[in-house]
């Protein structure tokens, strides 16, 4: 556990025995997170949000990405992960979502700030990068508020429920992030 600095704000593991939990906070803000973050659409049921945590849990195994929720008052609220984590290449790439009754909070810029420290501090990465909708404002003013550089957009880079995206790519670097 790690306090996000808000009395009653946590940041702690996700693991596939809270899927329960996390299903229910899916179906809490499932339109509100859905409109960017695929984890609304994979976590359609019970089962399905076991898979996508076990996921997670064969990545952390295999040291190639971690999964994290934000805790509010012991209330699952949303979380952010390492989606790729590549210890060779000194490589990662953070990711987050957020249930609507727990935003302008602050949340998602302390728990991706304490993941990022983690990643190049504790774990020697190089590169972290910020994949996100060029849509998605709110999750760009994250990436802006750590201190991120937009690297460029992927013009019509994936299909999101039928609909090409443009997707930005912010990144840190480890000289960057520790001064």
């Amino acid at each position: 556990m790690k306090s996000l600095g808000t009395e009653g704000a946590e940041l702690r593991p996700l693991e596939p025995w809270q899927a329960e939990e996390f299903f229910a906070h899916m179906e809490r803000g499932r339109e509100f997170i859905g409109q960017h973050i695929g984890f609304a659409d994979a976590a359609k049921d019970l089962e399905s949000a076991r898979r996508l945590l076990q996921g997670y849990a064969d990545k952390a195994a295999a040291d190639t990405g971690r999964i994290f929720g934000i805790w509010l008052d012991d209330k699952l609220v949303g979380g952010v992960l390492l989606r790729v984590m590549d210890v060779s290449q000194g490589m990662a790439e953070v990711g987050c979502w957020l249930e609507p009754a727990a935003t302008g909070r602050g949340l998602i810029t302390r728990a991706a700030r304490i993941l990022i420290d983690w990643v190049i501090r504790e774990r020697g990465m190089h590169r972290v990068e910020w994949r996100v909708s060029s849509k998605n404002a709110p999750s760009i003013a994250v990436a802006q508020r750590l201190g991120m550089t937009k690297d460029g957009v992927l013009r019509s880079n994936h299909p999101y429920r039928d609909v090409r995206q443009d997707l930005e790519v912010w990144s840190v670097l480890a000289p960057e992030w520790e001064s």
